[in-house]
């Protein structure tokens, strides 16, 4: 499913941060959200990612698994899986055509305010079609990515067993604030009371802001690099946290950055497992789920001279830089560039500037999307030649027949746009 009647009526106000309309909602509808022990993952890069890796593990102790994430690449139903299938078509109608009567109702009878435009938002309305999908499902546990930010997500409405932090950094500063601390302060608020909480490798300022919401709200953390650590590669590395160590892990995500989200995901598993037994996971579940574990659309090949990287921001434009310069430089290398109007696209072109020959601008269509002009103008003055090559439906064609090796970044509704046209699912 692309997308549905419902979600382009509700696509059309906006995004709303805030847990009023959304927290009276869900408990108007049973509460769905508290049907499952939940890990709750928070963070600038290395969410989707977590995710993943950590529903993987689950699934693989014989767990019946809700995840929700978002955005997603190519179908909407892709942000509600159990164990890893994604929703079928005609559930997600279902589900979404009753919230939507349901909210109205709700509204009807004075318990949302009746506003101009919908009650809900795309978001809340995906949010509360998961939660009740889980319930519906009887899944073990749910794993839940935040959408933007923690303190006011939609999703910030669980009492999670565990949360998690993977990252902060400079993104949604309209809306997050200016500045790491000002943004360590929004991820932090899905730190809660007795919840413990894996945190990632932290910038100074937002880890000092990230401890004392901790202390604060007497959520006990434990620290990537401190409670446990991680060494090698995705291809074999090691983890230690307690004093017990597993060697020889492996991983079919690629990018040096991958091996501190396993480690997180793996803290998070263990965690979760301590504040709830019957979920705990042995040594060969988390192997298994690591070796499994898949995730469209970042440092993925979709060909042999076509990699699509959903980065959007300047950290997560320096791993995929990183990756790159870590692989032989047999050829030209193109950068298919495309990105939404509220990011940075100037240091994300600058951060891949020297891995690259030179940079094809493109659009994907999506009502964010920057026009490939507009990308070309914001980057005049980069070391590279860049040139406007129009929507990616015309420029990875153009691309792929320079005979260079095609680096497709710069958005996650670009990745999805390439995997489309590429005929892959």
């Amino acid at each position: 499913m692309i997308s549905h009647p419902v979600l382009s009526r509700l696509a059309a106000g906006g995004v709303r941060l805030g847990l009023g309309p959304i927290s009276s909602f869900l408990d108007e509808i049973g509460s769905p959200h508290r049907a499952a022990p939940v890990v709750h993952v928070a963070g600038t890069n290395g969410k989707g990612s977590v995710c993943a890796l950590a529903s993987a593990m689950l699934q693989a102790k014989g767990l019946k698994v809700g995840t929700t994430t978002s955005p997603h690449l190519q179908q909407v139903n892709e942000r509600i899986c159990v164990n890893g299938e994604p929703i079928s078509d005609e559930a997600l109608s279902d589900l979404l055509e009753e919230v939507e009567t349901r909210a109205d109702a709700f509204v009807q009878r004075g318990g949302l305010p009746q506003e101009e435009g919908p009650p809900l938002t795309y978001f809340e309305a995906v949010v509360a079609a998961a939660f009740l999908h889980f319930q519906r499902a009887a899944v073990d546990v749910a794993v839940v990515e935040v959408g933007l930010g923690g303190r006011l997500d939609a999703t910030n409405l669980v009492s999670p067993a565990v949360s998690v932090i993977t990252s902060v950094g400079l993104d949604h500063l309209d809306q997050l604030g200016p500045d790491v601390g000002s943004v360590a302060a929004e991820k932090g608020g899905v730190l809660k009371p007795g919840a413990p909480a894996a945190v990632g490798a932290l910038p100074t300022e937002a880890l000092g802001v990230v401890r004392s919401m901790a202390r604060a709200a007497g959520a006990p953390l434990q620290e990537l690099g401190q409670d446990f650590r991680v060494w090698g590669t995705p291809v074999s590395f090691s983890y230690i946290r307690n004093g017990q160590e597993l060697e020889g892990l492996s991983m079919k995500l690629t990018g040096q950055h991958q091996v501190e989200n396993a480690a997180v995901a793996i803290a998070a598993v263990q965690l979760l497992g301590e504040a709830v037994p019957a979920l705990a996971l042995d040594p060969a579940a988390v192997r298994a789920g690591l070796a499994n574990a898949l995730h469209a659309g970042r440092l993925e090949w979709l060909g042999p001279r076509l990699l699509v990287d959903g980065c959007h921001n300047v950290e997560a434009a320096q791993s995929l830089a990183a990756y790159l310069g870590g692989l032989p430089r047999d050829g030209e290398r193109v950068l298919l560039l495309g990105c939404s109007r509220d990011k940075d696209i100037r240091s994300i072109a600058a951060a891949l500037s020297r891995e690259v020959d030179r940079v094809l601008t493109t659009s994907c269509g999506h009502p964010r999307s920057l026009s490939p002009g507009e990308v070309a103008e914001a980057l005049v003055g980069l070391s590279n030649p860049v040139l406007p090559a129009g929507p990616v439906e015309q420029a990875l064609p153009l691309a792929l027949d320079t005979g260079a090796c095609v680096v497709a970044a710069g958005s996650l509704f670009l990745a999805g746009a390439v995997r489309d046209l590429y005929g892959v699912s």
